[in-house]
């Protein structure tokens, strides 16, 4: 493994993938066989491979891509900070956008959105427009960043943490496949284009499952509006709310620490006295501890009545993940990376929580865009401001110090979401 716009409310005519919208204060129904749940299940899953491959390659190639295009240590900065820029910018206006289309028929823009994207940025020679085709890519991100949760929610409201775990593993896998083979595959077919644009052929093929389901839902959407026009439902506006901020804040946090783990861990290890290689190859075993891991986390989240002890558990390893590092962190570099998987897990469980913490579709979304968006801003400022502790200091006491306090921060507001609640009962 970060006051924000205001997530917006999502209207009554909110459509399900395969169905009408319940009323905005029953309990989702899960959709079945017939109603085409194996492949919703199966188009998420396609989804969640994408939503880092983008992001990953692009990191494995940054140095080719600034010589390919000239581009300055500044512009290379805005390429490496556009992705929370986007994920929260874009993460909060999706609820306005599920109020006028249904899921299906977004994922569908996102994904052929994501697609462009990445072909795009290939094709050009300048640096405006390919920073440009990478945001647009980032958008259809966003947006699916955002309406997962919805979607397990409506679909799998019994089984919000298995499914949950089964995307975030796959998101991991897509993740970490992509930043392993990004340079092989630039070198084998000739080019950091070639490299970055193979990675638009699986973004093409998470756009076909979500096309049949899209005019699906298209036929549903006008079966259902005459009856529910006219309703009276409740506004969710979790920026008013404690749980809204406490869920941000957790997500905040827990990428935070992520996304300064990713970017300066390599280099942590190095300064220990380990070979670039080796120093990789421990960054690169951290990632793939966390795949069953992510599985693991949201399904134990599903089955338990409190989270806290759960969280208390992933806030423990990475303390001592951090404690280890700052002591001996070349003596004990497995065991720290095997804990920082460990306490990395919040990411899943987190994702898990926003369909636990919301009663109805019209809440899941809008808690899942505040806190997307909002936590995505607090986690986009990890690798920066390690960077600054790390050049001020010339060690890692200071940035490590800076990661426990976040983490004790991350820690208190785990304890405030571990409770069972509702964000509909706070509105």
């Amino acid at each position: 493994m970060t006051p924000p716009p205001t997530a917006a409310t999502v209207e009554p005519t909110l459509a399900t993938v395969a169905g009408p919208a319940p009323g905005a204060g029953s309990a989702p129904r899960a959709v079945g066989p017939l109603a085409g749940g194996a492949l919703v299940l199966i188009a998420m899953l396609l989804v969640a491979l994408n939503l880092r491959v983008a992001i990953t390659s692009l990191g494995a190639l940054l140095d080719d891509v600034r010589g390919g295009l000239g581009l300055s240590g500044t512009m290379a900065g805005v390429v490496t900070t556009l992705p929370t820029l986007a994920f929260a910018v874009f993460g909060a206006i999706t609820p306005r956008l599920v109020r006028r289309h249904s899921p299906a028929r977004l994922l569908v823009v996102a994904m052929a959105l994501l697609t462009a994207g990445q072909l795009i940025r290939v094709a050009v020679d300048s640096a405006a427009v390919f920073i440009a085709a990478s945001a647009l890519a980032l958008a259809g991100i966003a947006v699916a960043n955002v309406l997962l949760p919805l979607l397990v929610k409506q679909h799998f409201p019994h089984r919000v943490g298995l499914v949950t775990g089964a995307y975030s593993m796959a998101l991991t896998i897509g993740a970490s496949v992509a930043a392993a083979t990004a340079v092989p595959v630039a070198h084998l077919l000739g080019s950091w284009q070639a490299g970055l644009a193979v990675w638009a052929g699986l973004a093409a093929v998470a756009v076909l499952p979500w096309v049949p389901l899209a005019l699906r839902a298209r036929a549903a959407r006008r079966t259902a509006t005459t009856t529910a026009a006219g309703a009276d439902r409740p506004t969710v506006r979790p920026a008013r709310t404690r749980l809204g901020w406490a869920m941000a804040i957790y997500f905040g946090t827990q990428s935070l620490g992520a996304y300064a783990i990713m970017g300066w861990l390599a280099q942590l290890f190095r300064d220990a006295g380990f070979t670039p290689q080796t120093a990789g190859l421990l960054l690169a075993g951290g990632t793939a501890l966390g795949v069953p891991i992510a599985l693991l986390m949201p399904t134990l989240a599903g089955r338990l009545h409190s989270l806290r002890g759960l969280m208390l558990t992933l806030s423990a390893a990475m303390a001592l993940a951090y404690v280890g590092m700052a002591l001996a962190p070349h003596g004990g570099a497995l065991l720290w990376v095997l804990l920082l998987a460990i306490g990395q897990s919040a990411f899943p469980l987190a994702l898990a929580v926003i369909g636990l913490r919301a009663r109805t579709h019209e809440g899941t979304v809008a808690l899942s865009a505040f806190t997307q968006s909002t936590g995505y801003l607090i986690g986009g400022l990890g690798p920066l401001l390690v960077g600054i502790l790390y050049e001020a200091t010339g060690g890692w006491n200071l940035p490590i110090g800076f990661l426990l306090v976040a983490l004790a921060v991350q820690t208190a507001t785990g304890m405030v979401i571990a409770r069972p609640r509702h964000i509909e009962d706070e509105g």
